[in-house]
């Protein structure tokens, strides 16, 4: 897997669906979201044909103030773990990133005023479908020690969501696999913002 990776969805559907490709434009992953779930289930596959599944994400309840989302791979071994941090996330995304019981990063929102000024905006009707085009949200993915590893960007869009994963640090294979799975479902979850 190359970076930087890219990752995007169409806005105007009834069920996202998230492509996610490296810099040479293989498919990395694909995922098809339910629509109508108590909790969040989602299953990461190779490619939009949906034959090979790679991964599923559930989360451990259903509301998700503070939940967290279990990752793991085809085979049921647990890959990690991604935690919404309920309160922290009304100012600005913030997510934190496990292993274990060991947090190897958080993913963090940039800046809190792009993310309140989406939500008034967002509000206005017909303005608020122009969001996406001319407010765009940055977050640093960091260690504990507060190095940053990777950088989300979203790109300019107006009919699709477009996040642009860059690498900053090295990161060993067994974090990159748990951290991009967590960036996958951040942005699930961040997807109303389009």
């Amino acid at each position: 897997m190359e970076f930087p990776i890219t990752i995007r969805f169409k806005i105007l559907t009834l069920a996202p669906k998230l492509y996610v490709t490296d810099a040479a434009g293989q498919s990395v992953g694909f995922v098809r979201q339910k629509l109508f779930a108590f909790r969040e289930a989602v299953t990461v596959f190779a490619d939009e044909t949906e034959a090979i599944e790679l991964y599923k994400i559930n989360a451990d309840r259903i509301i998700d103030w503070s939940a967290n989302y279990h990752l793991t791979n085809a085979t049921g071994h647990e890959v990690g773990t991604i935690r919404r941090r309920g309160a922290r996330s009304l100012w600005r995304a913030n997510y934190e990133v496990f292993i274990g019981d060991r947090q190897i990063f958080e993913i963090r929102e940039a800046s809190a005023l792009v993310r309140f000024l989406d939500l008034v905006i967002g509000e206005i009707p017909l303005i608020g479908l122009f969001t996406g085009y001319f407010l765009n949200p940055v977050y640093n993915v960091t260690r504990s020690d507060e190095a940053l590893a990777l950088k989300i960007v979203k790109h300019r869009s107006f009919l699709e969501s477009r996040f642009l994963v860059e690498k900053l640090a090295d990161i060993s294979p067994e974090e990159q696999e748990c951290v991009l799975l967590s960036i996958m479902m951040m942005v699930l979850l961040e997807r109303r913002r389009g």
